[in-house]
């Protein structure tokens, strides 16, 4: 847990945010635009390329490294939101992408020469059911064509790439629900007829809408086999749920830390707040969870770098980081009091931020029925 590589990184990543204070990214929120500058100068470290291999030009780390990089983003007051997907979402061309696709793009990933940072499932119409996805792709003589609607896409209109899950093979037709959906790398550069409407949410996270009006894509832009792509995507959900883990602890520790000091420093009633029990005792009892919550983490890390089956404490550490990430939020806010809610605090950006791992990527609600259908053997729920 503790080596000199992540050591390093640790440190590497406390220097570069050391450049982008609370104001930077309080500015950022304001203006709800994507954060640039700080976007560059990871990407120039090379951290964003963490994940891919050294033969296609990256760092070949493995997830518990690549979580530190997330986690120490988010401990220093930032949002690794922005950056977070140019990590994993690679995962699905890595592990089923042809050669050729993985030497034509890996190493500009790997670089930051191409942002790979948009992933298109989620549809208003299916939600969560992605099996019951709407989008279409359909054969040509020479590619595809594509048709439909994803929402929630985020950082699309930063990104010159992005994955997309759509239907070639109609539900009805399909043996199972999950087959028949394929995934296409998708050159946003070069597609025409796609629509992008920004959506704005209490999260400065650069979401969309996305429609597609007959967009022609290559043949080549298929990901393994057709009709394989629901499994692709699955495949790759243990990497996100451990990183957004990862994202959460550092969420805790830097509410944590920031409840203590002001628990400490501010003086009613002639006594520091944070002598009172009913104010220490909730920090607290938030500090224990958060590190709890990281041991699963590193259970989860150590299992899927060594290849083991990680599943169910993929899922468990993202259901515990998230869940202490807000008990710690809550403390803070209630903590500050008034203050709590002034933006010159952050409090309540990054309050707000850290809500939204109850949602996404994947719900709370989700996780539970994963763990009581495929650990405790009980009946499946939905």
């Amino acid at each position: 847990m503790s080596t000199e590589l992540r050591r390093d990184l640790r440190q590497l990543i406390d220097r570069i945010c050391g450049d982008y204070p609370d104001a930077y990214w309080r500015e950022v929120d304001a203006e709800r635009r994507y954060p640039e500058e700080f976007v560059d100068a990871l990407t120039g470290t090379g951290c964003l390329g963490a994940l891919v291999p050294e033969t296609y030009g990256g760092l070949g780390l493995g997830i518990g490294d690549a979580s530190v990089i997330l986690e120490g983003i988010n401990a220093n007051g930032g949002n690794a939101g922005p950056v977070h997907a140019q990590l994993y979402t690679m995962g699905s061309l890595l592990r089923h992408g042809s050669e050729e696709q993985k030497e034509r793009y890996l190493p500009s990933i790997a670089s930051g020469e191409l942002r790979l940072q948009a992933f298109g499932v989620t549809e208003p119409s299916a939600g969560t059911d992605t099996t019951s996805i709407r989008t279409t792709a359909t054969r040509t003589d020479d590619g595809y064509v594509v048709n439909g609607q994803k929402v929630f896409i985020s950082r699309v209109q930063h990104s010159d790439l992005m994955l997309l899950l759509a239907r070639t093979t109609p539900q009805e037709s399909a043996a199972k629900k999950s087959d028949g959906i394929s995934l296409f790398l998708i050159d946003l550069r070069e597609a025409e007829g796609v629509d992008l409407r920004p959506i704005r949410t209490m999260v400065n996270h650069e979401t969309n809408e996305v429609f597609f009006d007959n967009v022609h894509i290559p043949a080549d832009s298929l990901i393994g086999e057709e009709g394989r792509g629901f499994r692709y995507v699955l495949d790759g959900m243990n990497a996100e749920r451990i990183l957004i883990a990862a994202e959460c602890i550092g969420d805790g520790r830097w509410f944590v830390r920031r409840a203590a000091q002001y628990g400490s420093e501010r003086v009613v009633f002639d006594r520091p707040i944070g002598q009172n029990q009913g104010v220490q005792f909730p920090i607290a009892k938030a500090h224990v969870h958060v590190e709890a919550a990281d041991l699963m983490r590193w259970r989860a890390c150590d299992l899927f770098d060594e290849g083991e089956a990680c599943g169910a404490e993929a899922n468990m550490a993202k259901l515990l980081a998230a869940d202490a990430s807000w008990e710690a939020a809550n403390a803070a806010l209630q903590t500050h009091g008034g203050y709590g809610f002034a933006a010159e605090y952050d409090i309540e950006r990054k309050f707000r931020e850290t809500r939204l791992y109850q949602v996404a990527p994947v719900s709370t609600n989700l996780i539970l029925s994963y763990i009581g259908q495929h650990v405790l053997k009980m009946p499946r729920s939905f």
